[in-house]
Order: C-alpha cells, then structure tokens, then sequence
C-alpha cells in the first residue's frame, strides 16, 4: 500500500479513536502531501512520499534545537513525539555501521573500475553511495553518509 493511502486510512482510525496528538501531526502530513501533489499537478509516487516526511523530519528537529536553545522542554517534547509518528510511515534507517559498509562497497567499485577517487571527489562519490542506499531501500542521514566519505577519501 502506497504511503498516501496509509496516512488516509491511518487518519481516519485516529479519528475513530479519538486519539488528538496523533489525528494533528497524520493531518499535518496529509497536507503537506495534498501541497506537494499540488505543486506537482499529479499524485505523488512513493519516493516524493518519503522525501516529503524527510523534509518534515529535518524540519522537527530544527524546531527541537531552537526549543531547547529557548527553554521550552515541553515544546521540544511535542516535536519529537511528531518526529517518533512520521517515522513509522519511512523506510527503516540504516545503521552508522551499514552506511559504512555501503560507502566502502561503493568506493570499492570505483577502484575496481580503474578510477581511485580523493577527497577531491566527494561529489561524485556522494552521489554514488546515495545510489546505492537507494537500491538498498533504506534511507540515510546525509550528514552520516558525507562524514563517512569523507572520512574514507581521506584515509
């Protein structure tokens, strides 16, 4: 079942259960893919899906950093909870030691293939290596994924 469809019938089991914190942020999505698709001017296939709740996801967590720069815990809280709920809805996330093995594969290959890259190539490479966490079906930190390049083209 594609993401839309389950945030629509996810809201609408919310409602049922009269469950307010979580009926807020599943509408919160609903929106913001309603805008999307509406920028687009067709329906959103799945990938747009999950670039979308990773845009939401960044955008939490730079709320939770200025609420706790404010002294404001109790909002802090109630944004992490939102990023907890958009979670369930993406792909699992790929652990530090998963993303390392991927850069190293990906890199690997590039040896194989005549073509030793650098630190001077951490473009290249980075598009690579999200290529391949793309075929992996798992998403990715792209912070996490360019610490890691970069700390492999360096050695």
């Amino acid at each position: 079942m594609s993401v839309v469809k389950q945030v629509d019938q996810d809201m609408i089991a919310a409602m049922k259960a009269r469950e307010a914190e979580r009926l807020t942020t599943i509408r919160m999505m609903k929106s913001a893919f309603k805008n999307k698709e509406i920028e687009k001017r067709e329906p959103l296939t799945d990938a747009e899906a999950y670039q979308v709740l990773t845009t939401m996801i960044k955008q939490r967590r730079d709320s939770i950093e200025q609420f706790t720069k404010g002294n404001r815990p109790e909002l802090a809280a109630k944004e992490a909870a939102e990023i907890a709920l958009i979670e369930e809805y993406m792909p699992k996330a790929a652990s530090a030691e998963a993303i390392a093995h991927l850069v190293r594969l990906t890199i690997d290959d590039l040896a194989v293939s005549g073509f030793d890259p650098g630190p001077k190539d951490m473009g290249m490479v980075m598009k690579a290596v999200q290529e391949r966490i793309k075929e992996a079906g798992v998403r990715a930190d792209g912070k996490v994924v360019s610490e890691t390049v970069k700390a492999r083209l360096s050695k």
